[in-house]
């Protein structure tokens, strides 16, 4: 588990086809990678990956097809910033929220304009996550826990200040450009629990008609 607070940015150093997948290797920046061990959880852009190999500024970790296929991994080169964040602790402030370091799909950048001395992006979603992006609420975008300012369907916009700016990705992220993100961890176990029995039935999709049994809505 993860709190989406950035502690480094990191560098994509090479990239090596193996059985079938991919193994990374990442530079590490500023990250104090001093209580890692083999096997450890690092969330790079907000994936979870493990570390198969561990050095004073670097780690590696094999990526799945899986993980290549439902993620802006797939895209990066040798050279690209990446956001780090090491698992959190029993002891780690919880500065941001619950954050799992699985991806549930690929955004886009759609607006970017100044705002002061921050940042305004609008980010589209796919749509069928839409349903779990509210005002207010929490999103994390490559492994950053941010609050949601707007929502117009599956349109929605965040204000980066400057620290952000300067300690993620978002600083050099341009419009067009693809952003991973997990929708809050809360919204989707709603969704899962508000079926009751009958999550053992049906496709998961919330209808009404659902809302109307579990008392939600008035019939």
């Amino acid at each position: 588990m993860f709190t989406g607070i950035i502690l480094a940015i990191g560098k994509v150093t090479s990239l090596h086809s193996k059985g079938g997948d991919v193994r990374i290797k990442i530079e590490t920046g500023k990250l104090n990678l001093e209580d890692a061990a083999l096997g450890d959880s690092i969330a790079v852009n907000g994936i979870c990956l493990t570390a198969i190999e561990l050095g004073g500024h670097y780690f590696c970790a094999d990526v799945s097809n899986e993980t290549l296929a439902r993620t802006s991994l797939n895209h990066v080169v040798v050279g690209t910033p990446v956001n780090l964040e090491l698992a959190l602790t029993p002891t780690t402030r919880l500065g941001g929220h619950i954050v799992s370091g699985h991806v549930d799909g690929i955004g886009q950048v759609v607006e970017k304009k100044n705002d002061g001395r921050s940042i305004r992006f609008k980010f589209k979603a796919p749509n069928e996550l839409a349903k779990y992006i509210a005002e207010k609420g929490s999103i994390c975008i490559n492994g950053i826990s941010l609050t949601i300012n707007e929502v117009d369907g599956a349109v929605f916009g965040v204000n980066i200040v400057p620290h952000t700016l300067q300690e993620t990705t978002l600083g050099t992220t341009e419009v067009d450009d693809s952003v991973n993100l997990e929708v809050d961890i809360l919204a989707r176990y709603m969704e899962r629990l508000m079926q009751g029995e009958s999550a053992a039935q049906t496709t998961g999709n919330i209808t009404q008609q659902l809302l109307q049994e579990s008392g939600f809505i008035n019939q």
